[in-house]
């Protein structure tokens, strides 16, 4: 059972890509962006590599949203989704960030998150400079940590999300008005619906390569599987569960995927499936996007944007053959387009 290649299949990494943006992360659910210039190429390489210039418009309008979610981690979502998305696994993560927010003096979340209300309504959308001076003004003094928590909180809370940037800074709006239409799910549904994106996208994966994802519990995850009547099946003593896939004969494929991108940070108890050993690579901040040679993790990658082009380090476990060598230039041809158009 070829699990990498049925993940990169099922990922749209491979095969047939989504028809756009929308899609992507309205199939995937929810798409860690914690490296938002990164995270918009994990988008575009599955809806058919449009020009960044594309994916930045569609995040601007608002078809796509960044926010908390699952874990204490930045990830897009669609406006429909948001809400029942957070009201699932909001309070999962707020219980974990509860201790820091103590350590750090943090008791009063109510009247930040109002002053915050106040100054984005009416569609007003504020960068973080400008979210701290609305603190300032009211004469609330917080450290650059004090002042991230109060962000999320808010986040979590389903009062703030994304808006669109200015320039080159990432901005904040009202949930509110971002997302008038999100939808509100009942726990139990919720919890398949999560399922249901999970393990047809990224499967063949596990229950605890779930509870990871999702921030939820296995027992959460198990209540899923049950009500989709998913059928699981062993693989060296390990349970996966999700859609199998055709997976093609290929010549060698080189995929370029960044360093949060779903076909590694969706899964942890099986992550050894594409990722090997890892030690073989070392470590270190230059390379720590990977390269995948049929599926599999070979290498790793940098890139560097420069008066509108781009050039690539790259490191490797063993030298590449011929075949690789021009998928690899194949590969990296494709991101540069992505990236200067």
């Amino acid at each position: 059972m070829d699990i990498a290649g049925q993940r990169m299949v099922n990922q749209r990494l491979w095969g047939t890509p989504w028809a756009g943006i929308v899609d992507v992360v309205r199939d995937l659910g929810a798409v860690q962006a914690q490296e938002f210039a990164y995270a918009k190429w994990s988008l575009a390489q599955r809806a058919g590599d449009p020009a960044e210039s594309l994916v930045d418009r569609a995040f601007a309008e608002g078809a796509i949203l960044r926010t908390h979610v699952l874990r204490p981690t930045w990830h897009f979502v669609l406006p429909q989704d948001i809400r029942w998305m957070l009201a699932l696994t909001g309070p999962r993560v707020q219980a974990v960030s509860a201790p820091y927010y103590r350590q750090h003096g943090l008791t009063d979340f109510d009247r930040p998150t109002a002053l915050w209300v106040e100054a984005l309504k009416g569609g007003n959308h504020l960068d973080r400079k400008a979210m701290r001076a609305v603190l300032a003004d009211a004469g609330i003094t917080v450290t650059n940590l004090q002042f991230g928590f109060l962000l999320l909180h808010a986040e979590l809370e389903a009062v703030l999300c994304s808006g669109a940037p200015k320039g080159k800074q990432q901005t904040y709006a009202l949930l509110d008005e971002r997302a008038p239409e999100a939808r509100a799910m009942g726990r139990d549904d919720a919890i398949a619906e999560l399922v249901r994106r999970y393990f047809s996208t990224r499967g063949p994966a596990t229950l605890k390569d779930f509870a990871w994802w999702s921030g939820l519990t296995q027992a959460d995850g198990r209540r899923g599987l049950e009500a989709l009547g998913m059928m699981p099946t062993v693989v060296n003593g390990r349970t996966y569960y999700g859609h199998a896939a055709q997976v093609a004969e290929k010549p060698p494929r080189v995929d370029l995927v960044q360093i949060y991108d779903e076909i590694g940070v969706a899964y942890t108890e099986s992550r050894d499936v594409v990722q090997g050993d890892d030690t073989l690579l070392g470590r270190g901040p230059v390379y720590y996007h990977s390269i995948l040679l049929n599926g599999k993790l070979i290498g790793r990658w940098r890139r560097t944007v420069k008066a509108g082009s781009v050039s690539f380090e790259t490191q490797f476990r063993r030298a590449l053959t011929k075949g690789e060598t021009k998928a690899l230039e194949r590969e990296l041809e494709r991101y540069r387009l992505f990236a200067t158009t």
